[in-house]
């Protein structure tokens, strides 16, 4: 395999700053292990309190324009994870002019939740983003929602699947993303023309582990016109999620009339396009896509500002 030495990344590049924050759950507080973020709770389930990880735009006023949002998911087969997988997308977006978040949800090891609530939590997300854009400064009519693996599966159900609301949530305020960008996601739990799509779902423990029905969570068997433009990175070794799921979400979202690109790497597995794996090679590759992908929903200005690396699919 070709060898690529990869630019490093500064400091610099990725000026922070904290977004402002009022009172009670919207106080914020620093995020002591992800300097440069700062914390608040954008959703209660009994004595559990779920955090939203912001970082805000460089020198950015308060009486400046709103601007894009994106949210992150983790992944972790919705029994762990962490939201600190994506530190590093949300710094350099926020670095590129953005509100980037990395929210926490309630998985399976730490909650004892099925995927049904994480797939809850997910739209709770997005409706905070919405209800509290003005005080963050962010455009409501901008927000994208983005994850890795299962998380992926959540930023993608949140933008295909009309799931029923929590009698809490605030139903008049959308919980649909005006965009998804997804990073080898579990976009079928139910098979697709009698095919498993992966290999963890078998048909004698699958519906324990979602907690409905398997086409219930399914966002292939979603698909539907008018649905947020969509981008995935997927790798065509992944034997995790095969790559062909990826391929059949694409084509159905295509046939449905959406904005829907998919981006195939060779020879690549699962979680390929972390930061910190490969010598940074597919994180910086998919995020320069990701970048020009939100430039051409007038998201973002400009090219991106990761270095200028072949890119190797």
């Amino acid at each position: 395999m070709t060898r690529f030495i990869i630019a490093a990344v500064t400091a610099a590049a990725f000026g922070l700053v904290s977004v402002p924050c009022v009172a009670n759950d919207q106080a914020g507080k620093a995020a002591p292990d992800w300097p440069g973020a700062h914390v608040e709770v954008y959703k209660r389930v009994g004595d559990v309190a779920l955090n939203m990880y912001i970082v805000g735009p460089q020198d950015r006023g308060r009486n400046e324009e709103a601007v894009p949002a994106v949210v992150f998911f983790f992944g972790g087969g919705w029994n762990s994870g962490t939201p600190r997988q994506f530190q590093e997308h949300c710094r350099y977006f926020a670095a590129r002019g953005m509100v980037a978040m990395a929210a926490d949800y309630r998985v399976a090891s730490r909650h004892g939740v099925k995927a049904v609530d994480c797939v809850s939590d997910a739209r709770s997300a997005v409706r905070w983003i919405r209800r509290n854009a003005k005080r963050l400064g962010v455009d409501p009519d901008r927000i994208v929602a983005s994850g890795g693996s299962a998380g992926g599966h959540l930023a993608a159900s949140t933008g295909v699947i009309a799931s029923p609301d929590q009698p809490t949530e605030e139903i008049a305020i959308s919980s649909i993303p005006n965009a998804l960008a997804l990073f080898n996601p579990v976009l079928a739990t139910a098979p697709i023309d009698d095919k498993l799509p992966q290999t963890f779902i078998k048909e004698k423990y699958v519906r324990k582990r979602l907690g409905v029905a398997p086409k219930q969570l399914s966002p292939y068997h979603h698909v539907r016109a008018g649905a947020p433009p969509t981008i995935i990175f997927h790798g065509k070794a992944d034997a995790t999620v095969p790559y062909w799921t990826a391929q059949g979400f694409t084509e159905r979202m295509q046939k449905a009339g959406n904005r829907c690109e998919l981006v195939g790497y060779d020879d690549q597995g699962h979680g390929f396009f972390n930061s910190g794996r490969g010598g940074n090679l597919h994180y910086v590759n998919t995020v320069r896509a990701m970048d020009r992908f939100l430039g051409s929903l007038g998201y973002l200005n400009g090219e991106p500002t990761l270095g200028d690396q072949a890119e190797e699919r």
